[in-house]
């Protein structure tokens, strides 16, 4: 038994750092679901809304699912989004699938391109938390300083807890299989 308790340690540990190691890029859809890029149905059931609750992350993925023969994701500066001028987009989207890779932390602005659906609400701005590393090397997400006015995403991420409670679950299997 003296050195079942060492391993089964070191066993643990090297779980734990795994679990809490850089994360994996994840493809997340635009409001939760398809169709979600539309005009809002209510001022209280926004993209915005949705975007507060989703921790982002530099190297995620967005994902829009839309009809392309009548709207359109267009990427813009803070100010466009503001006024919803759709006349200069940083990038343009039609293909009724749009994937934008996450590659940089701070606000990212997104519109629709469709006449006069941006003003009635089709619109979302969201903040990708940016990389630092932590004191055991590894690299964990931080927010990244914005405006004021714009909200600060929630920590959300209930996969990374499902992580660290298989990591308990199984050293406590290992464990009580080892006491056996």
């Amino acid at each position: 038994m003296g050195i079942i308790v060492p391993i089964l340690t070191l066993v643990f540990l090297l779980f734990a750092k795994v679990s809490h190691g850089a994360s994996t890029p994840r493809v997340i859809l635009v409001g939760g679901s398809v169709g979600a890029w539309k005009v809002p149905d209510s001022p209280n059931n926004t993209l915005n809304h949705w975007a507060e609750n989703t921790r982002f992350k530099v190297g995620d993925f967005l994902v829009w699912k839309y009809d392309m023969k009548v709207d359109s994701v267009l990427e813009v500066t803070k100010e466009d989004y503001d006024s919803c001028n759709t006349a200069k987009p940083l990038k343009q989207y039609k293909d009724g699938h749009t994937e934008v890779h996450l590659d940089k932390s701070g606000p990212y602005f997104f519109i629709s391109g469709a006449p006069g659906n941006c003003a009635k609400g089709e619109k979302i701005t969201l903040v990708v938390l940016s990389e630092r590393p932590s004191g055991d090397g590894s690299v964990a997400p931080k927010a990244s300083p914005v405006s004021p006015t714009a909200p600060a995403p929630a920590p959300h991420n209930a996969a990374g807890g499902m992580k660290v409670a298989s990591g308990w679950f199984l050293t406590t299997v290992v464990i009580g299989l080892a006491m056996a």
